[in-house]
């Protein structure tokens, strides 16, 4: 069977990512008895100058593409019905009155997510991309909060005081801003960027189709290479 890697270079906070990840997800099943298709999440942090009490999303968004609350609005409306059609709803899922969205800084999660691989390899490593990614989008929790990474962590089946502790590694905190600055440096500028086999770039959330055929492409180039 073909084989390929994918680094997957991606942020909690990014709605975009989210859907992305759902949609290629499927390629990935669609493809499974033909290419044998191993991702992992790299870090890209969006706002890494997200203070840690975080900030409104409306304000963020408005500020950042310089539109009024109605454009911003539709602009969510827009994202919410296309995360619907992909099969990741980003309508709040709690009780009570809905809690304003928020943006937070993802350094922590990011952290995490890499120890999480190192740990328990590929395939648990993207669960707990999922559960972050719900807990921000569906759950409106706080995902820079020490509490909530560590409750979502355990409940993915880490063990908590391990996750703890790589929370408080140094040298771990280096390790992923040197995966940052690669990011950067092999052009990835926007997100979700899969990486495929190291050279074969495809940007942007798409459909599964479209990820399933691509895969394909690139399968046989390398088995002609």
């Amino acid at each position: 069977m073909k084989k390929l890697s994918v680094d997957v270079w991606s942020d909690v906070m990014c709605p975009w990512c989210a859907v992305g990840w759902t949609q290629f997800s499927k390629a990935m099943r669609e493809v499974e008895d033909e290419i044998e298709v191993t991702a992992r999440f790299m870090p890209f942090e969006l706002n890494p100058d997200l203070p840690p009490e975080g900030k409104d999303q409306q304000k963020h968004l408005s500020e950042v593409y310089r539109r009024s609350a109605e454009e911003v609005a539709a602009m969510r409306a827009q994202l919410h019905a296309a995360a619907d059609r992909a099969g990741f709803p980003m309508a709040w899922d709690g009780e009570g009155e809905e809690p304003a969205a928020m943006m937070w800084n993802t350094f922590d999660a990011h952290k995490l997510l890499r120890w999480a691989l190192a740990e328990a390899g590929p395939e648990a490593q993207a669960r707990l991309k999922v559960a972050l990614l719900e807990a921000h989008f569906q759950q409106r929790r706080n995902v820079s909060d020490r509490e909530v990474l560590l409750e979502l962590a355990e409940a993915q089946g880490f063990d908590r005081a391990r996750a703890a502790a790589a929370l408080d590694d140094e040298a771990l905190a280096i390790a992923v801003r040197s995966e940052e600055r690669r990011g950067r440096q092999v052009g990835i500028n926007s997100v979700p960027s899969f990486v495929v086999d190291g050279k074969y770039l495809i940007q942007g959330a798409r459909d599964p189709a479209e990820y399933a055929s691509m895969l394909r492409q690139i399968a046989g180039q390398v088995q002609n290479a």
